[in-house]
């Protein structure tokens, strides 16, 4: 199993639109074969959210980026972006 965690900075004011675009991501995500997990948080900080995402394995993290859903619609939530998202990615120790 590996994982990613995504954290992402938004503009202030921006919160409703972003969200609205990173449901149809995760709604997508989430019906792909190999997606264990994908979900997005709100921190204490309303405009820091956190994708935490789970998948069988790297090939599927693969066929995740190279998605349609994917590709059109994370170019839809950069004009709400302060920066680039941070990504950590991670493995399980027992896979």
């Amino acid at each position: 199993m590996v994982g990613i965690v995504a954290t992402i900075k938004v503009k202030d004011d921006q919160q409703a639109a972003f969200e609205e675009v990173a449901n149809q991501l995760v709604a997508a995500s989430r019906a792909e074969p190999g997606c264990l997990e994908y979900t997005l948080w709100r921190t204490a900080d309303s405009t820091v959210y956190v994708f935490v995402e789970r998948y069988q394995s790297p090939e599927a993290i693969e066929a995740h980026k190279k998605s349609d859903h994917f590709r059109q619609l994370g170019p839809q939530m950069a004009p709400f972006l302060e920066a680039a998202p941070e990504l950590k990615m991670l493995v399980s120790p027992t896979s």
